[in-house]
């Protein structure tokens, strides 16, 4: 599909809902455009037949009624003007939410590795700044347009009929205008993509500085950040500086132009006057009519230059749009989160247990740059599975796998003997309950964040989960206990409040397979302990596996996986593998000290 083809299928997409409105207000403007063209004609009256003294003296001594008369034409003018912007403004917000709507839904959509190449602030300003441009020139210059053309033809035709030599000059100054405007749009563009691009990566820094305000005053980077923000400022305020000039270029040749038709049309329209071929009234008119003509194609240099924006702008969020989803496939399997004594298989070929085996899996974020090497193991259900392995060593990546967050390139991985590439993407995830090392809260609630996979949770379910997650008596020794607000991204609470509170939330959803990756390491070895312990009589039937630097955290599982450099380096439990010498061993003896081994051996 052309790009052409492209921006009216995507305006026509988001204009339900909106046509009638944008058909009412084109319609109110052709009326205001017919009662204007009828002002002219009445001064042209007025001056040629009533004070020309042409019979209608009775209109002589009661002028009030021509003034009547004008006044009526400029109420049902603003009448019609009303309406015009009331379902202009109508047809627009309308416009822009679907926009909105359908830019928020699809980004929920769009992979890990389209979200890894973009950033955050760039896909603000996509979804807000350049919808805004878009509303604008689709709901209120293209309407502009739609008068314009039916101003000049009006005009031009009352201009024709009173005198077509005057007509025929001003005539051939439109295609000068047009022509100009043209050349100016093409300029404009360009300028106006660099614009809106430097935007967005200005957009990006104040994102970026407003979430890690914490980072930036724990390493004094105030003026680093400063220094960072004025140089994007700078290059956008040039860009936008640049993008005036030429519009100041553009008006003042513009006002030029126009301007040497105003004084054509009066001297001619005086010399065709003077020579008794135009009565005074009708060139009264005529320079009326010219000058309601001149600004209409005057403003068609506004008109294109935000063409050109918008132009820019649907490009932009076309990026977004057309950018390729995820599969959400939907069954009635959706809602089948499989707690203790798995549900049988269905027909559609959905998994009898939650059995996980990765077979001869390798992967890469970028290419040539693999970070797993051929890696197999099995996890039968109801199993504690441990991962241990150093930065960069795959130990993340193999859980993003699991949940389809990034797609597999080779080898397989199953759940119940059923290649997770056939199950539906939401059914699988909502199977994995995941928490990562660093949680994301709401700024909302404590209550609101623990019930977030569940929100008719009640309160006692919730307090229960953060009894799990050993947070409860941390929770109710807040004020306002489960109805304290936190932070944005949970800033108000500890980096070990936020972990268990964010364990909480995964408790309450139940899943069948639980992810703690690496979500222990901002609490004691003690808090870990007791978390564990309470997980084991709580998730009897679930799967979990535990990603973890610290040995305690993973000797209890019933098997630990061992990465090296994205291969698998050691399998075994964990008195199977401080039996052998290999990388286990070796952090074992590092992190336990004398004590902590004899006790652990006890």
């Amino acid at each position: 599909m052309s790009k052409k083809n492209r921006k009216t299928e995507l305006i026509l997409r988001y204009f339900q809902g909106s046509k009638r409105y944008f058909a009412c207000a084109v319609a109110a403007s052709f009326v205001t455009t017919a009662l204007n063209a009828v002002t002219p004609q009445i001064f042209r009256f007025s001056l040629d037949e009533v004070l020309g003294g042409s019979g209608y003296g009775w209109l002589a001594e009661n002028l009030w009624l021509l003034a009547l008369s004008i006044v009526a034409v400029a109420v049902l003018s603003g009448g019609a003007t009303f309406v015009t912007r009331t379902c202009t403004a109508r047809a627009g917000e309308n416009f822009a939410k679907n926009m909105r709507d359908a830019l928020f839904v699809h980004v929920q959509r769009l992979p890990m590795s389209w979200h890894d190449k973009n950033q955050t602030g760039d896909i603000i300003q996509r979804c807000t700044s350049d919808v805004e441009v878009i509303r604008n020139f689709v709901v209120t210059q293209l309407l502009e347009v739609f008068r314009t053309v039916f101003l000049v033809g009006i005009s031009f035709g009352i201009m024709v009929s009173m005198n077509r030599k005057l007509a025929l000059v001003v005539l051939l100054f439109v295609p000068v205008v047009v022509l100009y405007s043209a050349v100016f749009y093409r300029l404009i563009a360009r300028r106006f993509t660099k614009a809106d691009e430097a935007e967005g990566e200005l957009s990006t820094v104040v994102q970026e500085n407003a979430t890690g305000v914490r980072v930036v005053r724990a390493f004094g980077r105030e003026q680093f950040e400063m220094d960072r923000f004025q140089e994007k400022n700078e290059v956008f305020a040039r860009m936008w500086i640049r993008l005036g000039t030429l519009s100041g270029l553009y008006w003042g040749v513009g006002d030029l132009i126009t301007g040497l038709q105003v004084v054509a049309v009066i001297v001619l329209g005086a010399v065709e006057a003077v020579h008794g071929n135009m009565s005074v009234g009708e060139f009264v008119a005529f320079a009326s009519y010219n000058t309601v003509l001149v600004w209409p194609v005057r403003g068609l240099g506004r008109i294109l230059s935000d063409m050109s924006k918008a132009g820019v702008s649907f490009e932009r969020v076309d990026y977004i749009i057309h950018g390729q989803e995820e599969a959400y496939e939907r069954t009635g399997q959706e809602t089948d989160r499989r707690p203790e004594g798995m549900r049988k298989g269905t027909s559609q070929g959905m998994p009898e247990s939650m059995d996980i085996a990765f077979s001869h899996v390798s992967f890469a974020y970028e290419r040539g740059k693999q970070v797993l090497h051929d890696v197999s193991f099995s996890v039968p259900q109801g199993m504690t599975f441990g991962i241990l392995g150093g930065t960069g060593s795959g130990k993340s990546t193999i859980v993003q796998l699991l949940t389809r967050l990034y797609e597999l390139e080779e080898g397989t991985i199953t759940v119940g003997g059923v290649d997770i590439r056939e199950l539906p993407l939401t059914w699988l995830r909502r199977q994995v309950g995941m928490v990562l090392q660093e949680p994301f809260l709401y700024s909302r609630t404590i209550r609101e964040n623990m019930a977030a996979p569940v929100p008719d949770a009640s309160l006692e379910e919730i307090r229960e989960a953060a009894r799990t997650a050993c947070v409860d008596e941390a929770v109710m020794g807040f004020a306002d206990g489960y109805e304290t607000l936190v932070g944005e991204r949970g800033v108000t609470l500890s980096g070990g409040q936020r972990q268990r509170v964010a364990i909480a939330r995964m408790l309450l959803q139940k899943a069948p397979i639980m992810v703690f990756d690496d979500s222990l390491s901002a609490v004691d070895s003690q808090t870990d302990y007791q978390i564990r312990r309470a997980l084991k009589e709580r998730v009897r039937g679930a799967t979990v596996i535990l990603i973890s630097h610290r040995i305690t955290t993973l000797m209890s599982a019933d098997r630990i996986l061992v990465l090296n450099g994205g291969r698998v380096e050691q399998l075994g439990t964990h008195g199977e593998l401080i039996e052998r010498e290999g990388i286990y061993r070796q952090i074992y003896e590092i992190q336990m000290s004398g004590d902590d081994r004899r006790q652990v051996e006890q």
